[in-house]
């Protein structure tokens, strides 16, 4: 599906104060784009910011940058964010392709990075585009800090099935948390913030799946 082009969305996101223009510029000096050094939160793929705008207002000793990739999405996680009272002073949005993530950040300088419902890239040949392909993973490790995190949700089972086999392969990886039925899971859905994919599919009766990796070394 097609996503409809939003004209405005370019003028908006070059106003907004909570986009940042310059990313590469800002690598390894993040705590000074926050002004405070608290832990750094990513959600990558953060679609209209339902699930990281929820986060940042329940946790506002954590930094947290969404990455969206089309600027017609990323608007409405702005029209979003300008909609809540008091203002979010801890949150950020990039946008940029995923691809980009190791231009703007710096070794060890991200804490936990959230990928939710992520496009499947379903044919075998795309395979190293899926965000938690071995490609990704290492990407991943280049930013997150030494016993960082990934959690990542999907109601897709091929995807989390490689995503599950790309983990256990990896060296720099270790499996922490897998479900494949996270809302009925009481110890994994404990805190759970629906995204809007979320809510759609497990009203449809999809089972949702969730797997949190841990940084090793």
């Amino acid at each position: 599906m097609r996503l409809r082009n939003i004209p405005r969305a370019e003028s908006v996101l070059k106003e907004c104060k909570e986009v940042v223009k310059n990313e590469a510029d800002c690598q390894g000096k993040w705590c000074e784009v926050f002004g405070n050094t608290n832990p750094v939160h990513m959600e990558i793929g953060m679609g209209k910011g339902q699930f990281l705008l929820a986060l940042a207002a329940q946790n506002p000793k954590i930094n947290y940058i969404g990455i969206e990739r089309y600027s017609s999405v990323l608007l409405r996680a702005v029209e979003k964010l300008h909609e809540i009272q008091p203002p979010l002073l801890n949150i950020r949005f990039i946008c940029m392709d995923a691809r980009s993530v190791t231009e703007a950040f710096a070794p060890g300088e991200i804490d936990r990075i959230y990928l939710n419902f992520s496009d499947p890239w379903p044919k075998a040949r795309h395979a190293a585009r899926r965000l938690t392909s071995k490609e990704f993973l290492a990407r991943y490790h280049n930013v997150l800090t030494d016993g960082g995190t990934i959690e990542f949700k999907t109601d897709n089972r091929l995807l989390f099935d490689f995503s599950v086999a790309e983990v256990n392969a990896s060296t720099d990886f270790r499996l922490d948390g897998c479900t494949y039925d996270l809302h009925h899971d009481t110890e994994m859905n404990q805190g759970n913030i629906m995204t809007e994919y979320e809510e759609k599919f497990s009203s449809l009766g999809n089972p949702i799946h969730k797997l949190i990796a841990i940084r090793e070394h």
